[in-house]
């Protein structure tokens, strides 16, 4: 059969088609070596068994001729065997291309043995081959795998040429239209390729011609060459060929879109360039040119939405047509600027990892489970459902027990920015929605700065001291954080100076508080409030040991060696020097010590420094608090109660003195009408108990009481004081003393019910810290219990009541401090 020499193109590269070690090389002058041989060559003459040559994403076909380039040693030796021998070689497709070295079971079983017409050497030491396909045939087995592979081939005969029946005419001029249909639309001259497809008359010669010339995946390529049908092979062809139409006719709309769209971008830099002549006459300077182009560059890689991308192209024409000095120009600039800086698209990757951030949160903070199991769900949820919205979570505590640090670790566990925000004395809404670009000056809120700071836009952003926001003239910034704290309305909030939508919905907000009482019911419905009580004697134990101690070590130079603090003196340092739920102060006391140490060593003294409860006094002074504080006795009318304040709980003495008078009652100690309320109510029930107190129905009209809370200068309000007002009125008429160790909480109505209060724990932790044995809660207070410690639970006993009555017995100092009752818990 007589060939003619045509060079078959790469379907993937449009350049020569390559085997498994296609390079780019330089031009080389080795001397092609033409192989013997004459152009006709018989079937009869190819051996049983030929050397295998492996190649990657190509298939060859029949009556093609192709230029491979061979690197690997093995395949270097196949060619090599095959010129030695009878020039005849098998190429196999690989059915993974990444493999390196492929045995017999990552190749295809069906391939073409090949007539090996032109061998080059390159300078790098690869072989460049120029191969004719002879026929399909089939590995029947490998003969040999070293130093190269050989294998025994079964040959696969040309089917006959079927009857040319009306069908089979059809099949082949579809298939010759769509070729040159597909060689149009790449805008080849398809004259002279086309008279090659007309003369072949073979479905099956005429099927293997267009496929070695189709782009096609490997694995439609080898599907192809398998098919030893003709007409089967050929319809084949007619798929991969209406597909490839397609494709052809969108890269031509895409090429021509493209093609207009230079015509337009070449329109517009020669009316620049004018332009720029234009300033340049007039003295602007070609500085001016450079700044536009490069927001216009700035504005491209910004990933602007298609709105804000319109607002900003609005934007830069308007600058552009004015003076670069005047004032506007410098408004828009400077408004162009912010948008390009804005993290519109960057977001940080979210470490998803449970177990590593449960570790991050145990590193950086003791206890609170609450809140470590409610960052630890978000991050669940969110590898589950990767679109979810930011929660808005609320921190509520005293000062002190981590709030702000505990966003920190938050932000260091979910691997992403934090940015800080504090809102305490706020009162001009243009600081949440910024100020409008009316005036020199204006600028984006700090919600939006605080995002440009970050870098991204899902960071976790804390809005600290929200409770602390205020209002004037100038607006309510609670009214609106609303929308910024709204996961409905967030993914849209407008800047007054940005004046486009920003998205927020990935932020995760947090916000901190010491009290709920000032919050907006409408803000404080948007959040998930989680509250941080304060800290037990233990745990602040644990804390300065693990944290706080360590650190003020470091911030004051001395060596972990030199200091030897004991758990007895920490506790000390606790119990007399400190009484708040947080641990400012005692950082603040921790610090102090370290700091007399590190004066002893710059006098050149010597380590380690030991503190110890008899030697504490010499480094901290005269403790401010004292542990027998607690009195011994308490005369008639006295009663201890527990409060709640933004700093945490605190005991409270309330005083009553009876005088002669006409009933009058007095209330001192700067009470809120609650508090003066319960002081009513306490003498109400009082007064409907006297026969039963063993007291004259008409103490009323014949004595004045006078109901006094000290620190006066204090005020002091809330539900709590109610039982302990009631009680001091009753030890004060009955002259019964009440127990010193003995703290209560809880508010009464007038048929003498025991109503709930909050504040439990951070109530009872101040009864502890202040040497009480007893406390006595609201029995509706009872599920409160589950959020005291178990270790605080062993150094008080807690009395639930449900009505007044059950308190007085457990209150009179004539029953002793041990007294029992049904509702101990």
């Amino acid at each position: 059969m007589s060939t003619s020499e045509v060079y078959i193109l790469d379907p993937t590269t449009g350049q020569l088609a390559a085997s498994e070690d296609d390079s780019q090389g330089g031009t080389t002058h080795a001397v092609i070596q033409k192989t013997n041989g004459d152009d006709e060559h018989s079937l009869d003459e190819i051996p049983e068994t030929l050397p295998l040559l492996a190649v990657r994403d190509i298939v060859v076909f029949n009556y093609m001729i192709l230029p491979l380039f061979v690197g690997r040693d093995k395949s270097v030796k196949s060619v090599e065997a095959s010129l030695n021998d009878s020039r005849y070689i098998f190429i196999a497709t690989q059915r993974d291309e990444k493999n390196d070295d492929p045995g017999p079971e990552d190749l295809y079983e069906i391939g073409t043995v090949g007539l090996i017409m032109r061998m080059l050497k390159m300078p790098d030491g690869r072989l460049k081959v120029l191969v004719q396909g002879v026929s399909r045939a089939r590995i029947k087995q490998f003969t040999q795998h070293d130093p190269h592979h050989q294998v025994e081939v079964e040959l696969i005969a040309e089917a006959e040429t079927p009857e040319i029946t009306p069908d089979v005419e059809a099949l082949m001029r579809s298939a010759r239209e769509q070729s040159e249909e597909i060689i149009s639309l790449r805008g080849i001259d398809a004259s002279e390729i086309m008279s090659v497809l007309n003369n072949v008359d073979e479905p099956g010669r005429l099927a293997d011609l267009i496929a070695s010339n189709l782009r096609m995946k490997t694995e439609h390529a080898q599907s192809i060459l398998e098919c030893q049908d003709p007409i089967e092979r050929l319809s084949l062809v007619n798929k991969q060929l209406l597909n490839e139409v397609e494709i052809a006719s969108m890269q031509a709309k895409i090429q021509n879109m493209a093609k207009e769209g230079m015509d337009k971008a070449q329109k517009e830099f020669f009316l620049r360039e004018q332009l720029k002549a234009i300033r340049s006459e007039l003295g602007e300077g070609a500085d001016v040119d450079e700044e536009f182009e490069e927001l216009r560059e700035a504005l491209d890689k910004a990933g602007l939405s298609k709105d804000v991308k319109k607002e900003a192209d609005k934007q830069l024409k308007r600058l552009e047509s004015m003076h670069p000095e005047s004032s506007e120009a410098t408004v828009i600039r400077t408004y162009l600027e912010w948008l390009v800086e804005l993290p519109w698209k960057k977001t940080s990757k979210d470490r998803l990892d449970i177990k590593q951030a449960e570790k991050i949160l145990n590193e950086d903070h003791y206890d609170l489970q609450k809140v470590k199991e409610r960052i630890l769900e978000y991050l669940s949820v969110r590898k589950l459902n990767p679109k979810m919205k930011g929660p808005i979570l609320c921190f509520v505590g005293p000062p002190g027990v981590g709030k702000t640090s505990l966003g920190r670790s938050i932000a260091r566990s979910l691997n992403r920015k934090f940015e800080r925000m504090s809102l305490g004395g706020m009162r001009d809404e243009a600081e949440i929605r910024g100020h409008r670009r009316t005036y020199i000056g204006s600028m984006p809120g700090r919600i939006i700065q605080g995002i440009k700071n970050a870098g991204t836009r899902n960071p976790v952003f804390m809005l600290d001291e929200i409770d602390k926001v205020g209002n004037d003239f100038r607006g309510d910034p609670s009214s609106a954080l609303l929308e910024v704290l709204d996961p409905e309305q967030n993914y849209s909030f407008t800047d007054h100076y940005l004046n486009v939508p920003f998205d927020l919905s990935k932020v995760m907000f947090i916000c901190t508080a010491n009290m709920l009482d000032t919050i907006p019911s409408a803000l404080l419905d948007r959040m998930e409030v989680i509250r941080l009580p304060g800290y037990t004697e233990q745990e602040k134990v644990r804390i300065a040991r693990r944290y706080l101690l360590p650190r003020q070590i470091k911030e004051n130079g001395l060596k972990e060696e030199w200091v030897k603090i004991s758990d007895n003196t920490i506790s000390q340092i606790i119990r007399d020097y400190t009484r708040e739920a947080g641990l400012r102060n005692l950082e603040r006391e921790i610090g102090s010590v370290c700091r007399k140490m590190t004066r002893k060593v710059a006098e050149g003294k010597e380590g380690p420094f030991r503190v110890t409860p008899q030697n504490l006094s010499k480094y901290l002074g005269v403790p401010p608090y004292q542990e027998d504080e607690r009195e011994l006795e308490l005369p008639p009318g006295v009663a201890v109660g527990l409060a709640w304040t933004p700093a945490g709980g605190e005991i409270m003495h309330v005083e009553v003195t009876p005088m002669p008078g006409k009933g009058k009652l007095t209330l001192t100690g700067q009470l809120g009408e609650v508090m003066k309320e319960s002081a009513k109510a306490a003498l109400s029930y009082a007064r409907s108990r006297a026969e039963k107190l063993g007291l004259d129905h008409d103490f009323a009209d014949k004595k004045d009481l006078h109901i006094h809370v000290p620190a006066g200068a204090t005020p002091k309000d809330g539900p709590s004081a109610g039982v302990t007002l009631v009680t001091a009125v009753l030890s004060a008429l009955t002259e019964t003393p009440i127990r010193p160790d003995v703290a209560m909480t809880g508010e009464i109505t007038l048929r003498g019910r025991v109503l709930p209060v909050g504040g439990i724990k951070e109530k009872i932790l101040a009864a502890v810290a202040a040497g009480m044995r007893t406390v006595i809660i609201p029995a509706r207070n009872e599920k409160d219990f589950k959020e005291i410690p178990s270790e605080l639970r062993r150094n008080i006993k807690i009395h639930t009541v449900e009505s007044i009555d059950e308190i007085w017995p457990l209150v009179q100092q004539v029953s002793g401090p041990d007294t029992e009752s049904n509702g101990e818990k």
